[in-house]
């Protein structure tokens, strides 16, 4: 028998961005706010603290800020006649636990969006007509816009503290020699400058104009200097000491959610966070039109009941589809059909990566870095390139992005090394500080065969199906690696390496499971215009239970060339600011299907 809690006016579930952007803005409308964790309490402090945070061998290599996977995981399989296995050792992708999510653990690149893949299908379609479209692939419009968002990035960038490089602002070109020419335009400048960029950045940024490129500084949420953001948190100047990604960060200098919100809500008396919660459920009414809470597994183990007026799922991305699909809210999606919404239009990210190796001479620094800092090109992002002749669909900046190379994890060597021996040390040691990283940082589309599911075999430690991951690489997606690839390896030749090594995907390359691409999930429970197609609309609500609304990049319809996160802060603030101003006013839904 669950212990029942007294009512609140809003759940959310998980305390990452998107979990501690909503609940701000609902604690500042004067609602009484419940948010739940399922990891444990965690801060810059003592989780953060100088010297032991510089520890690869606990965060990196033992994982201690990602997730649990003895408690719950997802299943993996390439295709349906296969049966899915239990991902048992985090390595492709890392989703975080604790206080903060992935936003304690991210790297910092604090992306906005390019405006044409908001309205990818209708862009293709209108440019080059509805057959370029491979059969299968499933991309959708977001059903917003980035004008309606630019004042929410902006207003993410202003919490974040993030550094960077405008090109325009309100029309007015700003930014040339160090901005991106094929940046959106801004209604402000970033909060801070630039980053100051690594040797490895000048040199890929001299390569990148002799071949006729745009480099650019990546905007980065690690500051370079002093700030303090729009709700008083204090943040100090990165010192560039290379454990960003993985790491809770002890300069105070990367954003998260625990130093650039978290202070703020401590002081909120309406406002409480539970660590160690696990939610089994949302709970609804007998004709699953409303939620009225949720149902959780507390530190103790007992079974709690949690009223809410509201619930906002704001987990990682696969753990708001698991919710949904475990909870009965929306159509779980079919691909035998193509019917249904929850679980459909799964997507990634296609990297590919090129490493190049100089002489003794050339000396790089690898060990220096910020998860952030970075120049990029976006010559052949989004739809920056005609791809009519080239038979696929999107884009892919390219970017050194030096964030520091471990002694342990990051050690590239050329072709034919041994992997252990002298010979393997000798070439360590002539090669960790002489060698650039570059990466093609592909969008990964949506297809019908790339879906979320119930494994009808596993379950988790509390007695749950786990959630499957039917996923693996198409036609378009080894195309378009094959055409970055070569784009990216101009820059690298341009450099004078004595060598280059790394290759794009080719015909049958299989999604790998043991070597990490990124944590960059997207789909699942995507928006849009269409209730039959989407799982929520264009604020985030569930078409089928309208006192629900699910933020994160399980919203996104396909995946971006850019990182997601300052989409999904964005997108949070969007839906937060409708909630605010139109569900409260009114509770019901926000757009009639």
């Amino acid at each position: 028998m669950a212990n029942v809690m007294k009512k609140v006016d809003v759940l959310i579930v998980g305390f990452g961005w998107a979990g501690s952007i909503m609940a701000k803005e609902l604690t500042e409308a004067g609602l009484h706010v419940v948010a739940l964790e399922r990891g444990p309490h965690r801060d810059t402090y003592p989780d953060g603290a100088y010297p032991q945070v510089i520890d690869e061998l606990t965060y990196n290599v033992r994982k201690k800020l990602f997730q649990d996977l003895s408690k719950s995981t997802v299943t993996i399989r390439h295709n349906p006649s296969q049966t899915a296995q239990p991902y048992r050792q985090l390595a492709a992708f890392l989703p975080g636990t604790g206080t903060g999510g992935a936003g304690l653990h991210w790297s910092g690149v604090h992306f906005r969006v390019d405006p044409m893949e908001l309205r990818m299908r209708s862009h293709y379609e209108e440019r080059y007509g509805k057959n370029f479209i491979p059969e299968g692939m499933t991309i959708q419009d977001f059903g917003v816009t980035y004008d309606e968002l630019e004042p929410f990035f902006d207003k993410a960038e202003k919490v974040f503290g993030t550094s960077g490089s405008a090109w325009s602002i309100k029309g007015k070109v700003v930014g040339k020699g160090r901005g991106n020419p094929f940046a959106p335009d801004r209604s402000d400048d970033f909060p801070l400058p630039p980053q100051k960029r690594t040797y490895s950045a000048q040199l890929f940024a001299k390569a990148a104009e002799s071949v006729g490129y745009h480099p650019y500084d990546l905007p980065s949420a690690n500051t370079s200097g002093p700030y303090t953001n729009t709700y008083g948190a204090q943040m100090g100047p990165c010192n560039f000491c290379g454990y960003c990604s993985g790491y809770a960060c002890y300069m105070y200098s990367k954003a998260s959610p625990n130093v650039n919100i978290w202070p703020a809500l401590r002081q909120e008396p309406k406002f409480e966070l539970r660590d160690n919660s696990h939610v089994l459920r949302v709970n609804l009414t007998d004709d699953k039109k409303r939620a009225t809470g949720v149902t959780y597994v507390d530190a103790q183990g007992r079974q709690v009941e949690q009223p809410a007026d509201l619930v906002i799922l704001s987990a990682f991305q696969f753990h708001n589809v698991h919710l949904m699909l475990l909870s009965g809210i929306g159509k779980p999606y079919n691909p035998i059909t193509n019917e249904g919404v929850v679980g459909r239009n799964f997507a990634y990210q296609n990297i590919s990566t090129i490493k190049a190796f100089f002489g003794k001479d050339v000396h790089t620094n690898n060990f220096i870095g910020a998860g952030g800092a970075g120049v990029g090109v976006d010559d052949f992002n989004a739809d920056n390139f005609d791809h009519g002749k080239y038979g696929f669909v999107g884009g892919s900046p390219f970017w050194v992005n030096q964030a520091g190379v471990k002694p342990i994890s990051g050690l590239p060597v050329p072709q034919g090394t041994p992997g252990w021996g002298s010979k393997w040390k000798a070439a360590v040691a002539d090669h960790y500080t002489h060698h650039v990283s570059m990466d093609a940082h592909g969008a990964h589309q949506s297809y019908r065969t790339n879906y979320l599911d119930l494994d009808p075999n596993y379950k988790d430690a509390f007695g749950q199906p786990l959630l499957r991951m039917t996923f693996d690489w198409q036609d378009n997606d080894i195309k378009m690696s094959q055409f970055m690839h070569g784009k990216m390896r101009k820059i690298a030749e341009a450099m004078n390496p004595k060598e280059i090594i790394g290759a794009p995907k080719t015909q049958g390359t299989h999604f790998d499971t043991t070597v990490y691409q990124t944590t960059h999930m997207n789909g699942g429970a995507i928006m849009g215009e269409n209730p039959q197609t989407s799982a929520v609309n264009r604020y985030l609500q569930s078409w089928d239970v309208p006192n629900v609304f699910v933020p994160g990049a399980s919203a996104f319809p396909q995946g971006l060339g850019y990182n997601p996160t300052g989409m999904v802060a964005a997108l949070t603030y969007w839906s937060a600011k409708a909630i605010r101003e139109q569900y409260l006013k009114n509770p019901g839904p926000l757009v009639q299907a």
